[in-house]
């Protein structure tokens, strides 16, 4: 596979920079980033040369790997690590300890006993005073924040009905569940968020 066919998200375009935003007042501390769910390699590629203090460790389900490599071999950045296979539900994860949890786009995709162990693994490996920033579009008592996230969420459950979009309290109750206090929820371009956590 040549570098002109890695993949391509135009949503990771739009979103990087807002959601980079962010990451610039949350991860301030040099220290080792891990991107659950990192996708093209987009977002990987994007933070990791904007946030130079930073280790940037994507991960992914394996069948998505060789096209972040594609990213990856592009970019060569010194502090962006090769991509590691992590399914959320597979113990032991690749990682056992990091600064900083990130990841885009997933809660809604993952069926819901995959997003309680995305936050049993994050709550387990996060480093007392890291963060763990959750971003996507969110139900907030269970109402949706739009008539496009209405429309997304149907279909959604159309392509896979264990998935969909997910309440904010729902969520939250998971991270208290393992450690995690909510410390910022950002308003974001269409209609999404940016929720942050602390380890406890």
């Amino acid at each position: 596979m040549s570098i002109d066919a890695k993949p391509y998200s135009e949503a990771c375009e739009q979103n990087k920079d807002p959601i980079l935003q962010v990451l610039r007042e949350v991860f301030i501390q040099p220290g080792l980033i891990l991107e659950i769910g990192a996708g093209t390699g987009q977002h990987a590629v994007h933070f990791a040369r904007e946030l130079p203090h930073l280790t940037w460790q994507p991960t992914d389900l394996a069948v998505h790997l060789p096209g972040i490599r594609l990213w990856l071999a592009e970019a060569c950045l010194a502090n962006l690590q090769a991509p590691l296979a992590l399914d959320a539900c597979q113990e032991p994860w690749p990682v056992t300890q990091a600064a900083g949890v990130f990841s885009a786009n997933t809660a809604h995709i993952m069926a819901w006993p995959m997003v309680e162990c995305l936050f049993r693994g994050v709550g387990r490996m996060l480093e007392s005073g890291g963060m763990f920033c959750l971003y996507g579009p969110f139900n907030y008592d269970g109402q949706y924040t739009s008539p496009s996230n209405a429309a997304f969420d149907a279909w959604l459950r159309t392509r896979d009905p264990a998935s969909g979009i997910r309440d904010f309290a729902d969520l939250d109750r998971l991270a208290r569940n393992n450690g995690l206090r909510l410390l910022q929820d950002h308003a974001m371009p269409v209609n999404n968020r940016t929720l942050v956590w602390v380890r406890e």
